[in-house]
């Protein structure tokens, strides 16, 4: 998509372009910077004058970034599933994929390619040092700050992924023009020098609208940028401020749809029908509205993409359908596949039922066709073996189908993960009982003044209230289904009616110890958040990332290896033993 627009514009401007080569060695020492900040290429493009101060400028521009942004798309979504514990790559797995998933050496690994980050980086600086901010229009408004604070969004989030990757990078926030630039003695940021610095540089911006660019090809381009108050709260979450991370989490849900607006995480869900006693089949609002539908309604459920080109030939076209289900590109052979650890903890969960006779009951177990416990993953994930089909002349016996991945733009944030986000960070700045609630019930205030207000000292009562969910607007869920409901615990999206289930409840333990209790509840909490977060977000790219942020809260480097070792159902001693080391847990960059 942005490949052609890309062409489109093409013709109105004579440019110049730059690129950016990967980093020499192994590791940090002794590199040349200039060995991969600057090559004669086609990464940068600007204007003639180099001052970007027109529409056209700016628009011209940022798709460029958003056509870099395309090249590291499909890693983005792949570094952080496959190195986790949620998936399993099949025979039919490229060498390249295996080598991420059983964490061996990355070194000529097609998605190891960390000039590619920089080129984003690089387009972002450009933009940053020569657009004129100074520009107004007739109503005496800033001409290009929303186009200025996009571009600030999609800097700071490619830094964050590229650490997260690689532990520590060169920093680099001016624009590498010449050989001359990029043999500068860069300094090298770790996770915390990157979420300062950006915390710092996106602030300013918090309350700047998106651009407004309109439809491109039917898909409203609001969906392309990345919101700056959600960018903060990722950015205080991994620096350990947990507060400030939960404030900018709930900054983002009450001004979402403007000033003092409201953002309900909504009722939709995957649940066996009232009058259905049998355990045969279920309803799914879920899936169709979380992973089908690209738009930007005031409820959607999808917040921000990376957009795809639609031409396999053309551009940089995502092979995320491919590589999660089975079709024709692929001769019916898919490459990754559920782990058997997710469809345990999947299986493992109470699903809370409300019969026709008005009861609530927890459904059997042992259900046929996956039905068994959280019905999330069925509803996304179907396979069929043993059919007998003929497609183009092939007899083809296996069919496999991941839902998530059914068009060709790449999701990267959607509202379930603000909630859970702010849930976690809650939880971390010492409220794991309000977390609870985001989990099990939902919250508004009548919640957070009559039940989670109490539990805590006085003095917190204040920044407790600070979180306004207006009871006429976050209307909790009943059995009655009423229109106006608009609230749920998450948990309850595919595992019933939460609020009502006595086996999922707020942990506790019998101590006359206020702190130990208190660090009890926090660990716990964490522990149904990381569930939690599996399974609303399996096969979305982000698992990894949640492994590696709670082991280094927990000091505790064994939490993740146990669990990425586990994911085929018994425990591989090699991988254990190797993610002992955190060291393990990064790409090695390119020769």
């Amino acid at each position: 998509m942005i490949h052609n627009i890309v062409n489109k514009i093409r013709g109105l401007f004579r440019f110049t372009v730059y690129s950016l080569l990967p980093l020499a060695g192994g590791g940090w020492a002794g590199a040349s910077c200039s060995d991969f900040l600057y090559d004669e290429s086609d990464q940068v493009i600007y204007a003639d004058d180099h001052q970007l101060t027109s529409d056209a400028d700016t628009l011209f521009n940022i798709v460029g970034i958003m056509n870099k942004m395309q090249v590291i798309g499909d890693r983005t979504i792949l570094l952080g599933e496959l190195r986790g514990d949620l998936v399993s790559v099949t025979g039919y797995a490229s060498s390249d994929l295996r080598q991420l998933a059983e964490f061996t050496d990355s070194l000529g690994n097609k998605y190891n390619q960390p000039r590619d980050y920089y080129a984003v980086i690089n387009n972002c600086n450009y933009y940053l040092a020569h657009a004129d901010t100074a520009l107004r229009n007739n109503r005496n408004e800033h001409i290009f700050m929303k186009e200025y604070a996009a571009v600030k969004a999609f800097r700071a989030w490619t830094y964050l992924q590229l650490v997260l990757n690689y532990r520590q990078v060169p920093f680099v926030t001016e624009p590498v023009l010449s050989q001359q630039q990029s043999e500068q003695a860069f300094p090298y940021y770790g996770i915390q020098e990157v979420c300062q610095y950006f915390v710092n540089d996106i602030a300013p911006y918090a309350d700047m609208d998106m651009p407004g660019f309109g439809s491109i090809r039917n898909t409203e381009s609001s969906l392309f940028y990345y919101p700056i108050r959600v960018l903060m709260g990722d950015l205080y979450l991994w620096a350990g401020d947990y507060r400030k991370s939960a404030e900018c989490y709930y900054g983002y849900l009450s001004t979402r749809n403007g000033s003092n607006s409201v953002y309900p995480i909504g009722t939709n869900a995957v649940r066996f029908p009232k009058e259905n006693n049998r355990w045969l089949m279920a309803n799914d609002s879920w899936s169709t509205a979380s992973f089908w539908t690209e738009s930007r309604g005031a409820d959607a459920e999808l917040i921000t993409m990376i957009p795809g080109d639609s031409i396999p030939s053309e551009g940089n076209y995502s092979q995320l359908r491919d590589l999660f289900n089975t079709n024709e590109n692929n001769e019916y052979r898919q490459s990754v596949v559920p782990s058997k650890s997710l469809m345990a903890l999947s299986a493992a969960q109470k699903y809370c039922h409300y019969t026709s006779g008005n009861e609530f009951v927890i459904a059997p177990e042992n259900l046929s066709d996956n039905m068994t416990g959280d019905l999330r993953l069925q509803a996304v994930y179907s396979t069929q073996s043993g059919a007998d089909m003929v497609v183009n002349g092939k007899r083809i016996t296996n069919f496999s189908t991941i839902s998530k991945y059914a068009t060709r733009n790449i999701h990267i944030l959607r509202r379930s993960m603000v909630y859970l986000r702010m849930a976690e960070a809650l939880n971390r700045a010492g409220f794991p009982l309000f977390a609870f609630k985001i989990l099990s019930k939902g919250v508004n205030n009548r919640v957070i003044e009559d039940e989670i207000i109490p539990y805590y000292l006085p003095e917190h009562a204040a920044w407790l209230r600070s979180f306004n969910f207006p009871n006429t607007s976050y209307v909790l869920e009943t059995t009655s289904g009423n229109s106006s409901e608009n609230t749920m615990g998450l948990h309850s999206r595919g595992s019933g009616y939460t609020a009502n289930n006595p086996t999922y409840q707020m942990p506790d333990m019998a101590t006359a110890d206020s702190l130990e209790r208190l660090n009890y509840q926090i660990e716990k909490v964490e522990d149904l958040i990381v569930d939690e977060e599996a399974l609303e977000f399996a096969f979305e790219g982000h698992r990894f990332y949640d492994l590696m942020r709670i082991a280094l809260r927990r000091g505790d480097n064994a939490w993740l290896a146990r669990k990425v070792a586990m994911r085929n159902g018994s425990i591989d001693t090699r991988l254990y033993n190797y993610l002992q080391s955190s060291d393990h847990w990064y790409l090695k960059f390119q020769e």
